[in-house]
């Protein structure tokens, strides 16, 4: 069962969410919260393995909330951001902060059960529209990564790394490199590992900035 915490400034969001999700067989409502320090709180009462995370919000907003959050909580819970305005800079923010997804909140509600899922198991979901601004915006950043960190990655791994930043899935990477699934997530895990990065979002952040891509 995974366990979500829901935290939007307007009750009606909140309401709508946690029935939406509270209908899905596999996905529990923990818990909401209605601004950022009441959501630091409960979560980490609570320990949701999901938090849907709105960005603007009153007294504390979603990335500061974030930032707060995932330094005492770690791995143990993921972070989608939900907000109305794919701007480049809360993008950014939050993926280096260590939010797993990014979804706007036109989303549809199909979208948003599979937002849950899919950073539960471990992997990022960003908006199609969030990725292509987020890729842009990271070609013209300078680069901030260490470049002598990806040089220790083998060669396979910065093939994989490559591909991950183009956007593909695990099995689209496997048929284009023409290796096993378990084999590109084995990669991915070692490159979490040896770049000390937390999810594939960070991983495509990683690749821009240590001008691999």
């Amino acid at each position: 069962m995974i366990t979500v915490l829901i935290v939007d400034d307007q009750a009606m969001v909140r309401q709508g969410f946690s029935a939406l999700l509270d209908a899905q067989d596999d996905i529990r409502v923990v818990g909401d919260a209605g601004d950022g320090t009441t959501a630091v709180r409960v979560a980490r009462e609570l320990k949701p393995d999901v938090i849907l995370m709105d960005v603007r919000m009153p007294d504390m907003d979603g990335l500061e909330a974030t930032r707060r959050i995932l330094e005492t909580q770690g791995e143990q819970t993921r972070v989608v951001m939900l907000t109305t305005f794919d701007l480049d800079e809360y993008v950014y923010e939050a993926i280096r902060l260590g939010a797993s997804g990014f979804l706007l909140k036109d989303a549809t509600a199909e979208n948003l059960v599979e937002a849950v899922r899919v950073v539960s198991a471990g992997d990022a979901l960003l908006a199609p529209s969030v990725t292509r601004r987020l890729i842009t915006d990271l070609a013209r950043r300078p680069a901030g990564l260490d470049s002598h960190k990806v040089a220790h990655l083998t060669q396979r791994e910065k093939e994989v790394m490559v591909e991950v930043a183009r956007g593909l899935t695990n099995a689209e990477i496997a048929e284009a490199l023409y290796i096993s699934e378990q084999t590109v997530k084995t990669h991915v895990s070692n490159i979490l590992t040896k770049l000390g990065l937390r999810d594939r979002a960070q991983i495509v952040i990683a690749a821009y900035e240590s001008g691999l891509v």
